[in-house]
């Protein structure tokens, strides 16, 4: 006995009930799902980001104090030429501004409402540099040091200009004894 015409009427009917319950249910059972799934991984990230991003010190200190401004420490042991600073310092001006936007917009705002002052000063070598940073750090000033890509002047990984942000005072406190470059 032949039973091909009875599988096709099957296939045909499973065919027809499939696209009815797609044409009046389209595809929600999946999207849902979906946007479970992805609404999920955004929990988590925001878990995450909150851990990691919490405001920085120095918002605390934009309430009190008035004047702020930023310091560029370049290394002069790099002898990086003048084009090759000014891609430097913008690098960690940059760097710093885009971490504070989020984590202390208080003091970013304090130091553009002061004409956002930069000075820019020279120090002599990585280790020295890296002394400097921890000082900031433990005042609870917050950092920025460039690492450079090493495609032009100067060897890769090179920490080539440290930028810090924050009060004056605070600021004169760790740079005060650096020359202007």
């Amino acid at each position: 006995m032949d039973l091909t015409w009875l599988s096709t009427i099957i296939g045909a009917g499973c065919l027809a009930l499939g696209y009815c319950i797609g044409a009046r249910c389209p595809a929600r059972i999946f999207v849902f799902a979906r946007r479970a799934k992805i609404a999920a991984a955004l929990a988590s990230e925001n878990k995450q980001n909150k851990k990691a991003k919490e405001p920085l010190e120095i918002e605390k200190l934009a309430d009190i104090l008035e004047d702020f401004k930023m310091v560029l420490v370049v290394r002069n042991d790099l002898k990086m030429g003048k084009g090759k600073i000014a891609a430097q310092c913008s690098h960690a001006t940059l760097g710093l501004y885009k971490k504070l936007q989020h984590r202390a917009p208080k003091a970013l705002n304090k130091w553009e409402m002061c004409a956002q002052p930069k000075v820019v000063l020279k120090i002599e070598s990585e280790e020295d540099m890296l002394v400097l940073q921890d000082r900031a750090k433990s005042l609870k000033l917050p950092t920025h040091v460039t690492i450079d890509a090493g495609r032009t002047q100067i060897a890769p990984n090179s920490r080539t200009v440290m930028a810090i942000l924050g009060p004056v005072e605070v600021v004169d406190d760790v740079t005060g004894e650096l020359k202007l470059l």
